[in-house]
């Protein structure tokens, strides 16, 4: 395999690599619908790792710069300054761009049970998932704060770590 050719495999490979990480981070820290779509702006304002190696990116540089301001012009206005969905551990699931109104995000929420006293959620109290069995808890049912979250890198819940104790 000729150099170029390697360098070329190698700058796709870690395009792919960044998108996923940073969508992996938009959903881990809860972006919203708004926050998530200035991010995909913000990267496709951008050339890519191939684009570069290939040279592509001075061609295509001229051609995106009347389109991108006009695009990030238009996002910056529809953005909403909202509230930080900082009350979660770990996202519930990451989400699409396509993906229907903040009301959707309501309703799954609302479906929410904590798996200590089967309580529904509610957008005001605290809430951690268990990285074992994936269900969520109220903090004060599991006895854990919103600063001590922010130490644990995975949370496993009473049930989860019992199961390992007896194993």
């Amino acid at each position: 395999m000729q150099e170029k050719d390697w360098l070329s495999l190698v700058a796709v490979h870690s395009d792919a690599w960044l998108l996923s990480v940073a969508f992996y981070f938009g959903a881990r820290f809860g972006f919203d619908k708004a926050d998530r779509k200035r991010l995909f702006n913000m990267i496709n304002d951008l050339p890519t790792i191939f684009e570069v190696v290939t040279g592509g990116a001075k061609k295509q540089g001229k051609e995106k710069s009347s389109v991108s301001n006009h695009s990030s012009n238009k996002s910056k206005s529809n953005s909403k300054a909202r509230e930080p969905q900082g009350k979660f551990s770990k996202a519930s699931q990451p989400k699409d761009e396509d993906e229907g109104l903040d009301e959707e995000d309501d309703e799954e929420h609302g479906e929410t049970l904590c798996g200590a006293c089967g309580e529904n959620y509610g957008t005001d109290e605290f809430w951690i998932c268990c990285d074992v069995c994936e269900k969520w808890f109220h903090g004060k049912c599991v006895k854990i704060t919103p600063a001590r979250a922010e130490h644990i890198k995975q949370y496993k819940c009473p049930t989860c770590s019992n199961k390992r104790a007896r194993a």
